[in-house]
């Protein structure tokens, strides 16, 4: 995992049931900066309410399995060649 990935995203405890995660990306004072609001339903579930539209669970298993997840949603996977485009010549015109 990237270090710029680890630092982006910070699991922020505020009661001893409740965590928001945060996206460092954005200023403290900019609404978007809050990721999701994580609450404790067990000792071993955590829901999940997600402050963005993300494709991710709503319930895990603590809460920093929803910050890995989280985190590896974001990071960007350079280990692979990017996939050529092939060319295609511009059409020609038919002359009049």
């Amino acid at each position: 995992m990237s270090a710029a990935s680890e630092r982006r995203f910070e699991l922020r405890r505020v009661t001893d049931t409740e965590w928001l995660i945060l996206d460092h990306r954005y200023r403290a004072d900019d609404p978007r900066r809050p990721v999701a609001s994580v609450y404790a339903l067990s000792d071993t579930e955590v829901e999940v309410n997600w402050l963005r539209d993300l494709p991710m669970s709503l319930s895990y298993q603590s809460p920093f399995d929803v910050l890995e997840d989280l985190r590896r949603l974001y990071r960007k996977d350079r280990s692979r060649r990017p996939i050529p485009i092939p060319h295609m010549p511009p059409p020609r015109m038919a002359r009049a």
